[in-house]
């Protein structure tokens, strides 16, 4: 794969695709980071709000932000009937439009292998919460396996066509994201795997779906039929079906939380 640029601008497309993986990783997510109820959250590189009604129904926040550089995908999150009371800014990771000290939790679903810089990203996490906040993250482990969108990835490198990375794709790396957490000095650091399955009633909705991806799409489009076609039989080929001819396929995200020094 190489470093390009993957743009977010077909929210409905992103829900149904990446939108129902955040949820099933976020829900598992939430459950290991069990944060008290009543807090003010900031949701950075909120998308389409997938995640952020997550920490609205979830969590029950006296206050909650969504930040993200997409108007589309903005609007998207503002119509969602749950998310009426929280407060959506169109913002850059490593600029956020707050105060320092406004929340006691930060985080960015994922998230923080899009921000060209996850120093400066992780830098603001920490000037806008309070001391003792808790700052998190999680990400695909988009180098071993872990990226939903595996199994088209897989043949595309086999026929030498590469799909665009996010800028930072190394920090998805645990032990990258570990050591950016000890660089700020976070305090009772932990981290995670998190494995989440999803399930597809057949090979023509798993396809479907999956090459709504805003990696996939773009890259597909460029491919000459023929070669599409041949490319959409080897990965049916290659996936494990069950016995009604439906598909279970699993993705795993790593997972890292710490607390903002007092």
């Amino acid at each position: 794969m190489h470093q390009g640029k993957i743009k977010f601008e077909d929210a409905s497309g992103y829900d149904q695709m990446m939108g129902v993986w955040s949820q099933l990783v976020g829900d598992e997510f939430l459950k290991w980071l069990a944060p008290k109820k009543g807090q003010r959250w900031i949701d950075i590189g909120c998308g389409g709000g997938a995640f952020t009604e997550q920490l609205m129904l979830g969590c029950a926040p006296s206050y909650l932000a969504g930040v993200d550089p997409s108007e589309d995908q903005l609007a998207f999150a503002q119509r969602r009937p749950s998310l009426k009371t929280a407060e959506f800014r169109k913002s850059d990771a490593m600029e956020l439009p707050f105060q320092e000290n406004e929340f006691d939790a930060a985080t960015m679903a994922l998230v923080l292998f899009f921000v060209p810089e996850p120093r400066r990203g992780v830098a603001e996490m920490l000037r806008v919460t309070r001391p003792g906040a808790s700052v998190s993250a999680y990400l695909w482990d988009i180098h071993n396996g872990g990226f939903p969108p595996e199994p088209i990835k897989a043949q595309l490198k086999k026929i030498g066509v590469d799909l665009p990375l996010p800028p930072s794709s190394h920090i998805s790396e645990m032990t990258n994201l570990r050591s950016l957490w000890t660089e700020f000095q976070l305090l009772n650091i932990e981290t995670q795997v998190i494995k989440v399955s999803r399930h597809f009633n057949n090979f023509d909705e798993f396809w479907s779906i999956t090459t709504k991806s805003a990696s996939i799409k773009p890259t597909l489009s460029n491919l000459p039929t023929n070669v599409l076609a041949d490319l959409r039989e080897a990965v049916h080929s290659e996936l494990s079906l069950n016995a009604d001819e439906s598909i279970t396929y699993s993705a795993f995200a790593n997972a890292i939380k710490g607390n903002v020094s007092k």
